[in-house]
């Protein structure tokens, strides 16, 4: 019955985490949960040089969003320094961003460049983006100063 009740215990704070989590501001590309990179662990791009899939009972949140761990190590790496590990952009694709556009960034295309983590599209989108990563992200950074505070559907709406 403990672990019965330990397991339930999980779940429900889980969830009072991630309903918390619903104010992630248009800045974060976050689920309509807050969660944020897909589940990913932005701490394991670093440490193992991988995407690796964050565990829902290792989590914390940051800016309104919910961030998971694949260890308690990472969610403490994390939580002291989190700028360090936040991908660029809010994590929405670079080379959108580059663009003028917030499109989801994929963890499964990603690349750390000058120690910061960079999540695009798709596998396309990312190889035009390495075909010249500086010009591509001073592009997204004069952008991202315009677009951050905007959602995906009013950048359309502008075109």
């Amino acid at each position: 019955m403990n672990k019965f009740k330990s397991i339930l215990g999980g779940v429900a704070l889980s969830v009072a985490i991630a309903s918390s989590a619903l104010a992630a501001g248009v800045e974060i590309n976050a689920s309509s949960t807050g969660l944020a990179m897909q589940g990913y662990d932005p701490v394991a791009y670093f440490t193992v040089g991988e995407p690796t899939k964050g565990d829902y009972r290792i989590s914390t949140l940051h800016n309104d969003a919910l961030y998971r761990f694949a260890s308690e190590e990472n969610k403490a790496a994390f939580e002291e320094n989190p700028e360090a590990y936040l991908p660029a952009y809010g994590g929405y694709c670079a080379f959108g961003t580059a663009m003028g556009f917030k499109f989801d960034g994929d963890p499964t295309y990603w690349k750390i460049v000058d120690n910061k983590l960079y999540l695009n599209l798709s596998k396309d989108i990312q190889e035009r983006w390495e075909g010249d990563i500086p010009g591509f992200n001073e592009r997204a950074d004069a952008n991202w100063k315009d677009i951050a505070e905007k959602t995906p559907a009013e950048l359309q709406a502008d075109q």
